[in-house]
């Protein structure tokens, strides 16, 4: 095998993003990428989904990080449910306040996922009536990033950091230039 072909000692996390013409092939997209994480050929760290429409509208649906009103809902919950049962109703209160607080700053000072500046860059850079998919995933099999790529042929590519090696097999996947391309086809009863 060759050194683009198993680039699973990557550590280095990886942001890829792929652009769609319709919403199925984006969600059939991640549901590849859900599939060789759960059978190990990649670490699928985060996925973000972008949506512009025909008038340019945005819209972004990220998988992991927790976002400050979420966040701040469930601290304060939990929060003023021990203080209610500590304090009564007024470490109710007091919890619910703290809480809310605690958990809105949390939310905004972990971010687990796609960086915020990477999100607002795929936001500029999608096409109007595309979806794109945006992966950050480290610990990846070249191999296998590739075959699913051929699965999506006329998908573009909006961004990756892969090694240069990785990245030419991705895109002349992407463009259904396959890699035995150079070899004459058997011919039938010859």
């Amino acid at each position: 095998m060759s050194d683009t072909g198993s680039a699973s000692a990557a550590d280095a996390q990886v942001i890829v993003g792929l652009s769609f013409d319709d919403v199925y092939r984006a969600q059939e997209f991640l549901t590849a990428a859900t599939r060789l994480a759960a059978h190990g050929e990649m670490v699928l760290r985060d996925a973000v989904i972008v949506t512009k429409d025909a008038d340019g509208k945005t819209h972004v649906k990220e998988t992991t990080d927790p976002k400050p009103g979420s966040a701040a809902l469930s601290g304060g919950m939990w929060a003023g449910l021990i203080g209610l049962l500590v304090g009564g109703p007024i470490g109710w209160a007091a919890g619910t306040a703290i809480g809310a607080g605690a958990g809105a700053a949390a939310a905004k000072a972990i971010d687990i996922g796609l960086p915020d500046e990477w999100v607002d860059w795929f936001e500029e850079a999608v096409q109007p009536d595309t979806v794109t998919v945006a992966l950050l995933v480290d610990g990846f099999d070249a191999d296998a990033l590739v075959a699913e790529a051929e699965r999506f042929t006329g998908a573009r590519l909006v961004y990756a950091n892969l090694d240069p090696g990785t990245l030419a097999r991705v895109e002349a996947a992407l463009s259904g230039i396959h890699e035995d391309a150079g070899t004459e086809p058997p011919i039938p009863g010859g």
